[in-house]
Formats: C-alpha cells, sequence, structure tokens
C-alpha cells in the first residue's frame, strides 16, 4: 500500500488537530518555549511493530528528529526502544498520544494477524487470512496497511474494488443467480464478482452463475465441508475461490482452515483489536 507523503501528512495532520484542540495547555504552561530534548518510544510487550513509517513522517514534517530502531512488520520483545525522537519538548509531548495512538492500533492489528497467520501456517493450511471492511472510520488505510504488514490480506479497500453481492442485495434483486446476471452484464472485465450465500445450495447457485468468489457466511466448519464437498462433486469448485466469514476467531481458526477454503476473513483483526502496549519517555535535556 502507497500514498504520497503529503496526502499521509494530511491524514495525520487531521488526527493530531483533533488531539490539540487550541493547544497544549499543559505543556504551554509549564515547560518553556526553547527547551529541546531526547525521548524514546518504547514497546512495553512483544509483538509486530507497524506505524513506523507513518509516524516518521508526522514527526518530520513537525521539526522533530526521527531515527527509526525497527522497521514497520518486525517483530519486537518487550522493553525495546522501536523510537527514538530528538526535537522541542513542547512539540514532542503535543504529539505523544497521537503517535503513541497510532504506533500501538495499528501494532496491535499487525500482531494479531501475525499471529494467526502463523497459526494456521504452522498447521500446515495455505488459507489466506484476510480482513474486513470493518474498520474504524478514519483510519481504513492504517488499519488495512497493519494488516497486510501482519501477513494478512487486505480484502476490499473500498466499495469500488470489486463487485460483493450481499444478502441485501439479493433481497432486493430476488435472487443470486439474477443479482449475478445483472452484475456480469454490467460491470468492467477487471472486476470479480464476489457472491454472500447462507446455505450450500446457494452456493451451488452463485458458482453455476459465474461468480468468482463465493463467501459462506455464518456457516459452521461442519456446513463449510458440505458446502466445498458438494461444489467439488458438480465438477465446479476448481472455478471458483471459496471464502468464509463470520464467528470466526483465534480459537476456532483451525477448524475453519481444515474445511479446504481459500480464504478466511474475520472482522475481528481490526474492529476488536487490542492495542500494543507503549510508551513515550523523555531521556534528556539537550538545550
Amino acid at each position: 500500500m502507497f500514498l504520497p507523503r503529503k496526502i499521509i501528512e494530511k491524514k495525520l495532520f487531521e488526527f493530531l488537530k483533533e488531539d490539540l484542540g487550541h493547544g497544549d495547555i499543559t505543556t504551554s504552561i509549564l515547560i518553556p518555549e526553547n527547551v529541546k530534548v531526547k525521548a524514546e518510544i518504547i514497546a512495553k510487550e512483544p509483538g509486530v511493530i507497524a506505524g513506523i513509517e507513518e509516524s516518521k513522517i508526522l514527526l518530520e514534517s513537525l521539526g522533530i528528529k526521527a531515527e527509526t530502531k525497527i522497521k514497520d512488520g518486525q517483530k519486537t520483545s518487550g522493553g525495546k526502544t522501536i523510537l527514538k525522537l530528538e526535537g522541542n519538548a513542547r512539540t514532542i509531548l503535543a504529539v505523544e498520544r497521537t503517535l503513541l495512538n497510532l504506533i500501538s492500533r495499528m501494532s496491535g492489528i499487525a500482531t494479531q494477524t501475525n499471529r494467526i497467520v502463523e497459526k494456521v501456517r504452522a498447521a500446515g493450511y495455505k488459507t489466506k487470512i484476510a480482513c474486513t471492511r470493518k474498520t474504524a472510520p478514519g483510519l481504513e488505510y492504517f488499519d488495512k496497511k497493519a494488516v497486510r504488514l501482519g501477513g494478512g490480506d487486505t480484502h476490499r479497500l473500498h466499495l469500488d474494488d470489486m463487485i460483493l453481492i450481499k444478502d441485501n442485495h439479493i433481497a432486493i434483486i430476488g435472487s443470486i443467480k439474477e443479482a449475478v446476471k445483472i452484475a456480469k452484464e454490467k460491470v468492467s472485465f477487471s472486476k470479480k464478482i464476489e457472491a454472500e450465500v447462507s446455505s450450500v445450495d446457494e452456493a451451488i447457485e452463485a458458482a453455476r452463475a459465474g461468480a468468482d468468489i463465493i463467501m459462506l457466511d455464518n456457516f459452521s466448519p461442519k456446513q463449510v465441508k458440505e458446502a466445498v464437498k458438494k461444489l467439488e462433486e458438480e465438477g465446479i469448485r476448481d472455478k471458483v475461490l471459496v471464502e468464509v466469514s463470520g464467528r470466526i476467531n483465534e480459537e476456532n481458526i483451525l477448524e475453519f482452515a481444515s474445511t479446504g477454503v481459500d480464504i478466511i476473513s474475520l472482522g475481528t483483526l481490526t474492529h476488536s483489536v487490542k492495542a500494543l502496549d507503549l510508551s513515550l519517555e523523555i531521556k534528556q535535556l539537550t538545550a
């Protein structure tokens, strides 16, 4: 994932502006204007770090020197310094919470994603682990990037990425077959068509209609196996990718990976993230 530096700067400035209000009154009262310091951001627990690139962009745009001690996507142990800062004390203190919120959330997402990906790989499965669009408003780019840094798949980034026919579309159109037919007639050749289904029969209907991907929504592992087996019996398993989503978590992930699906998507990667514990510590005065 890539955005030009100026666009990322703009997004980050909005985060900072929201936190600052009309200014950090505590710091402006207590800290003289020209004090300079060195500081460090420390990971207080093990995890996969994400958000370093964005933090460096924000700091440098504010005139703060930033020395990275780890790259995005790398693992760290607890107690390790991941970023060193040097510059105006007022600025560093004013940006502290925005920085920590960004890195801790992104690192939490990357860490959880990586843990699940590695669990699936260790069990011998090649199933892709993907997130969903259940991201925090305004944080979609950062949440999705963190998933990728953790070894997961971003799935759709936006509604215009591909056709995804869901239950409410079908409720209006009338059937999966008709919805897929309309989509195939109207959409660009460059867009894949995915159909969300709620039964084995609907999975077969979607595959026969020409969907590229079938999403088995809220299926149990047993039902997923039945759907995959039925697709194989019908001779159409190799014509579609099979995704399963809904009620999947780190505890039951291997049950679903063992069913033979191609993709497992989890909303919990982003909507229920546990932030990685970080702290910013002033180390010394420099002027």
